[in-house]
């Protein structure tokens, strides 16, 4: 990472706004002070199964660069391969062939990143189906270390970064969950959300920032409520926004900061350029943030409560 300018660079994600086309989500990001976006590849938002994928991205590019929009690529997307089924298949399905799917589209999005000249690229582990071994060694870990290690591959030889998301209530749900990943896969990034962390109650938003911050590869700062995992708009929910603003600060973090907001792209409209100014409310508010670790608070998060 370059030393980054006086201040953070923050993204919206695109699965907040799918009532807008994407030609009118980057002109409206750009026009309301976005440094980028994050690009949920789906159905909506540059479908990747969809016909002349390559022209598509390269005109995106274009786009991108004629916005002055940095990017990175999200691979959230819901029903984008099982239309009955949320977020299936996964790296961790049991079905071979549903494996292989996730592993597809995962390279199909590394590939659209590195042609985007993008950041990062984010992805997840998945939820294991009701009766899967999921202890150390067992055969969900097993799937999930042969999968991520095919992704983190082949970004590497696209030259783009692959950063990996817990997910409350996935196989990988908090940092720790992470490092253990990491420690088999070299070269695996975090895609630290930090919302999550109110939620798995493991580390406070800002310790996380802090404890991995030479981890990062991508990171989301939307709100969230203790203990339950609804993605809020700032001011929402009880994310200590200036001390996680001011953690990145402090860590000298330059990649994009993106919100997450998939369930409020009914007011899009408002809620960008509204969010945005909270953003830089609570960056200034927390400007000069810690340089250590801060000292461990509870945050009250039951662990089972999602």
């Amino acid at each position: 990472m370059t030393p980054p300018a006086d201040r953070l660079r923050y993204a919206y994600n695109t699965n907040g706004m799918t009532s807008h086309r994407l030609h009118d989500a980057l002109a409206l990001l750009a026009d309301t002070g976005y440094d980028g976006v994050a690009l949920t590849v789906d159905v909506a938002h540059h479908d990747p199964f969809a016909p002349g994928l390559a022209s598509r991205t390269a005109a995106l590019a274009r786009r991108l660069d004629r916005l002055g929009l940095g990017s990175t690529v999200e691979t959230g997307a819901r029903f984008l391969l099982d239309p009955r089924h949320k977020h299936e298949p996964t790296l961790v399905t049991a079905d071979p062939a549903g494996r292989a799917r996730r592993l597809d589209f995962l390279r199909r999005c590394v590939d659209i990143a590195a042609d985007l000249g993008s950041e990062a690229v984010s992805f997840w582990a998945g939820v294991p189906a009701p009766g899967t071994d999921t202890s150390a060694g067992g055969t969900a870990w097993g799937h999930l270390v042969e999968g991520v290690r095919a992704v983190t591959a082949h970004a590497a030889e696209r030259g783009t970064v692959a950063a990996f998301e817990p997910e409350p209530g996935m196989l990988v749900e908090d940092c720790a969950d992470w490092s253990r990943l990491a420690a088999l896969v070299p070269g695996l990034r975090l895609a630290l959300d930090t919302g999550h962390c109110l939620v798995t109650g493991e580390l406070t938003p800002d310790q996380a920032v802090v404890r991995h911050a030479r981890d990062l590869g991508a990171v989301a700062v939307e709100d969230m409520p203790y203990g339950r995992h609804e993605h809020r708009a700032p001011g929402e929910g009880d994310m200590d926004l200036p001390a996680v603003l001011g953690a990145l600060r402090a860590v000298r973090y330059d990649g994009l900061v993106s919100l997450e907001l998939s369930r409020d792209a009914h007011r899009a409209d408002t809620l960008v350029r509204s969010a945005l100014e909270a953003l830089r409310d609570a960056e200034r508010a927390g400007a000069g943030g810690p340089l250590r670790p801060p000292a461990p608070r509870h945050v009250g998060a039951p662990r089972g409560a999602r």
